[in-house]
């Protein structure tokens, strides 16, 4: 097709829509969300997975997590087995660092009962919604974002001894001591008091919550003197290399079914697993959260293209004339075909520009205004126009088909 003739009918699509602005606006409503939803969402879910990924390279490749549960087991909907599995204890961890040659440190932690509300307080200033966390001594090896700014971190000394000390996250530090540091001040946790000997480095936030609003303390002061879980006793090793994971994975499980008294041949009553099974859970409901957005994004095309389709049937009855002088001085129906999808095409387009701007707007919106990151990707930008071409081209060839299908004589004569 000549560039004069192409030129005639953009310029002929954009005098269709700007001379019906309200039909026009309301034919490009649906093709609009729709394509706003894919980039809108798609931003969220993309932000989230940089988020997650970040966090958890933050804390190193080499962990291994042991629990009593599979990533993403929800009890209550499982076998009895999976039911009444026994919690882990202290002495297993313990066992663990122990008994493993690959494991180089283990890092136990438990929480307050979560039903208990402890109040953390220096002097008049009072935390209400800190956590309490017992810990042992092994959590910097493990986890290197829990290294002191100030100060140290627990010793083993006071894990043996249940010594009355502390170490703070940032943010409780500064709720706190707004005006300076705790390190070597005694604050209370609800009635017993402990002495701070460390402030740890800032970690920041993760979905809008925060990770430096605790209080660390000996895991053998908080069994002391609070109440607590066993089912929230989280234990984490590290092996001492890279390539030594997977023999460090099955000391791990040959130690814990000895404990656990497993019979041989049975399955494991607990899970040992790393990092790649969180990730793979936390893409399964990212993915989950893709696939709504896909089913809710096509509603919105397909009613955008439908509306499509009857504005372009009713454009070709109200040009039925002008067809038919297009087709008297020489016009080919292929030229009459290529003309009515062009603007089919542009007017899809249109819609899609328009919706990639608004879901741009929201993900923009949604990162400044909630915790939730947004991060917009140039492939659903893409996938954006793409998709509102692809619309525009499946709804507008039957329309088009039509006005090419006629005949020249019947046109001229139609009134």
């Amino acid at each position: 097709m000549r560039l004069g003739i192409l030129k005639e009918i953009f310029q002929m699509s954009f005098d269709s829509i700007r001379n019906n602005k309200l039909r026009s606006f309301l034919t490009l409503l649906g093709i609009m969300i729709g394509v706003m939803t894919v980039i809108a969402m798609t931003s969220v879910i993309q932000g989230l997975n940089k988020s997650f990924l970040s966090e958890l390279e933050s804390v190193g490749s080499d962990i291994i997590v042991i629990g009593k549960f599979e990533p993403g087991v929800i009890v209550g909907g499982h076998s009895e087995e999976i039911r009444q599995r026994k919690d882990f204890t202290f002495d297993d961890a313990i066992a663990i660092k122990t008994e493993c040659s690959n494991i180089t440190a283990v890092a136990i932690d438990i929480m307050v009962d979560f039903f208990q509300s402890i109040p953390v307080k220096y002097q008049s200033t009072k935390s209400n919604d800190a956590m309490i966390l017992g810990m042992n001594e092994d959590w910097p090896q493990v986890l290197t974002v829990y290294l002191p700014e100030r100060g140290r971190f627990l010793s083993e000394s006071d894990i043996t001894h249940r010594s009355k000390v502390c170490v703070l996250g940032a943010d409780l530090n500064e709720t706190l001591f707004p005006y300076t540091n705790g390190l070597g001040k005694d604050i209370r946790i609800g009635p017993e008091k402990f002495t701070v000997v460390g402030i740890l480095e800032k970690r920041g936030s993760i979905f809008g919550q925060s990770q430096d609003n605790f209080a660390g303390i000996p895991i053998t002061t908080l069994m002391k003197y609070f109440p607590y879980d066993l089912s929230n006793l989280e234990i984490i090793a590290k092996p001492d290399d890279h390539a030594n994971y997977s023999e460090a994975e099955e000391q791990i499980i040959n130690v814990l079914r000895r404990r656990r008294k497993v019979p041989f041949g049975k399955p494991n009553d607990f899970a040992v697993y790393g990092q790649d099974a969180i990730i793979d859970l936390f893409n399964q409901l990212t993915g989950a959260a893709f696939l709504v957005m896909i089913v809710i994004s096509s509603i919105g095309l397909l009613v955008g293209g439908i509306g499509v389709m009857n504005i372009m049937l009713v454009t070709v009855k109200e040009r039925t004339r002008e067809i038919g002088i297009r087709k008297a001085i020489g016009a080919r129906a292929n030229d009459i075909l290529k003309q009515f999808l062009i603007e089919a095409i542009f007017l899809t387009g249109t819609g899609g520009a328009a919706g990639i701007l608004v879901g741009f707007l929201i993900a923009l919106l949604v990162r400044t205004a909630t915790p939730l990151p947004a991060a917009v990707t140039w492939w659903s930008v893409i996938l954006g126009f793409c998709v509102s071409f692809s619309v525009g081209l499946c709804f507008g060839i039957l329309p088009a088909r039509k006005a090419a299908k006629m005949n020249p004589i019947a046109a001229l004569r139609y009134e």
